[in-house]
């Protein structure tokens, strides 16, 4: 392939992901923009009732049940000449690891807001963690159809806590019963908003300039009034628009709507396919990489079993950093300098996967995984080739996990392997007893539920759940007396991990620092071999 066709498709990639406080309509987003852009036929609800089909991104039956995204989907569709590869991430705390590993996959973000609660706090938490990536964030306010804050004001919360200038791309009419409609700042044009229409439908809503009569009508002369006033402020004190600026992440461009309607989606998917970034240049220990370099390279940000209940596969999800991906190539897998046949990678649509023949820098793609695959891991045609170090996170809740049915061990340790695997949970195993009853940490406590749930419905086991006194997992190193001396307290438990490092669970931070200043033994917050010197 010539550089200048692999540079052509590789600029027509768009890879971002969605983030959001739970409950913000992220999810409700998704599926509208898939509508919108012709990837399903019907969108479907998060809390779906009988007669309606489900969002799309929520494929995992506990997520149906619960009404919130449990695990982040990757959906990939084409529109009007770009690929789109958007990640649906969990907004819910509890499974904030899976979003912060998901967000290196992405080049960009879309931070969704209600527009009712304004800036939330795992919201502000999820902003920090792109804006320390440095990317580009892309701000939609949603729920105009119902009663919110004043539009200004919610600029200027964006603005005081989050602590990025925001540029207005459009402007609400109004709010809650009496939402006319958006204007188009760079078009002049105004969108009418009609209760109920745009709910299900992809067809874009009426629209017009401020000089059409109809329009103006529609409106009344009360918020047109006020439109006028708004917009002439946006343009004296406004902040100024600056695409350099939005590319370094400095200023986030803001759009309002309602996705449950289908309403403001449409302005907001054309404006964001023309100033979002194509996949972008990543570090490595060789230097910076370039997208458009001809060597295939990737590195693996999630792992999930039993996507197909049928045939309890594993599939890696993959993104595509550097090249073209060709079905049927040779790769080397760097962690073991294996060499490995990719012959069936898939592209990705929640549950759904199809074969593909190629793909490119910006792509997600599903590689089949035997069980030699690690988040984290890298792809590539050079070997010795590493991405930036995965995030780790430290658990803070912990419980021992035990089988009902002795029987059921092969199934309850296989099923506990491959959870870990996907880096749901961690692992850990107690000096004193068995693996079956290992001590399992999660980020939060709601994974448990899930773990339990995952265990039951995909592997069979029914388990028991002893939840233990501990807050913090701190690893040591291996000297005979500080095991000894940690194991004979009464306010720790050493453990090993699933690479055999000793680590310790311990009550809180105050009684961690007690036992490292009595007995003079150094903490770390991570496996050695992930800790940077």
């Amino acid at each position: 392939m010539s550089q200048v066709n692999l540079i052509s498709a590789i600029s027509t990639r768009k890879t971002f992901a969605i983030i959001s406080h739970p409950d913000a309509g992220k999810t409700t987003l998704t599926e509208k923009l898939l509508l919108f852009g012709g990837a399903i036929h019907e969108a479907g609800s998060v809390k779906a009732r009988k007669a309606e089909r489900y969002a799309t991104s929520d494929w995992m039956e506990l997520e149906r049940q619960r009404g919130i995204s449990i695990t982040s989907s990757a959906l990939q569709f084409k529109y009007q000449g770009y690929v789109i590869n958007i990640l649906d991430t969990p907004g819910h705390q509890d499974f904030s690891e899976d979003t912060y590993r998901t967000l290196t996959a992405a080049d960009s973000a879309v931070m969704l807001i209600d527009a009712a609660k304004g800036i939330e706090a795992q919201t502000k938490k999820l902003f920090y963690v792109c804006r320390q990536r440095g990317i580009p964030i892309f701000t939609f306010v949603n729920k105009f159809d119902r009663e919110a804050k004043d539009p200004l004001d919610l600029m200027d919360e964006v603005e005081k806590i989050l602590g990025i200038e925001a540029y207005a791309m459009n402007w609400p009419i109004g709010m809650g019963q009496d939402f006319k409609g958006i204007y188009d700042r760079q078009s002049g044009m105004v969108e009418r908003f009609i209760s109920g229409i745009g709910k299900k439908s992809s067809t874009p809503p009426v629209s017009g300039n401020l000089s059409d009569p109809n329009v103006q009508e529609g409106i009344g002369q009360e918020l047109l009034k006020q439109l006028h006033d708004e917009i002439d402020l946006l343009d004296l004190a406004g902040n100024a628009f600056s695409q350099e600026r939005v590319d370094r992440g400095e200023v986030t461009p803001v759009f309002f709507g309602s996705a449950l309607n289908n309403f403001g989606v449409p302005n907001f998917l054309q404006s964001f396919l023309k100033l979002a970034p194509a996949p972008q240049p990543r570090s490595t220990n060789m230097g910076i990489l370039a997208p458009e370099t001809n060597s295939f390279s990737g590195f693996i940000f999630k792992i999930q079993a039993n996507m197909n209940a049928q045939h309890r596969d594993r599939i890696a999800f993959v993104r595509i950093c550097s090249g073209r991906y060709e079905r049927g190539m040779n790769v080397i897998h760097t962690r073991s300098h294996r060499r490995l046949r990719l012959a069936q990678p898939q592209q990705l649509f929640a549950q759904e996967r199809t074969i593909l023949d190629e793909a490119y820098a910006g792509d997600i793609i599903g590689v089949h995984d035997s069980g030699l695959l690690r988040i984290g891991d890298v792809l590539t045609e050079k070997d010795g080739l590493q991405f930036e170090t995965m995030p780790f996170f430290s658990p803070e809740n912990f419980a021992r996990i035990s089988i009902a049915n002795a029987l059921k061990r092969k199934q309850f340790i296989k099923g506990i392997q491959e959870l870990q695997e996907e880096g749901a949970i961690h692992v850990f195993r107690d000096l004193h007893v068995g693996v079956e009853a290992p001590i399992i940490g999660v980020v939060g406590q709601l994974q448990f539920e899930v773990l339990e749930y995952r265990l039951r419905e995909e592997y069979g086991v029914k388990v028991e759940i002893q939840h233990l006194p501990y807050e913090i997992v701190r690893w040591v190193d291996k000297v005979e007396r500080n095991i000894k001396l940690l194991t004979e307290s009464s306010m720790s438990t050493v453990v090993l991990d699933k690479d055999e490092n000793y680590a310790v669970l311990l009550l809180d931070e105050w009684k961690a620092k007690w036992l490292s200043d009595r007995y003079e033994i150094e903490f770390l917050n991570q496996p050695k071999e992930l800790t940077v010197s």
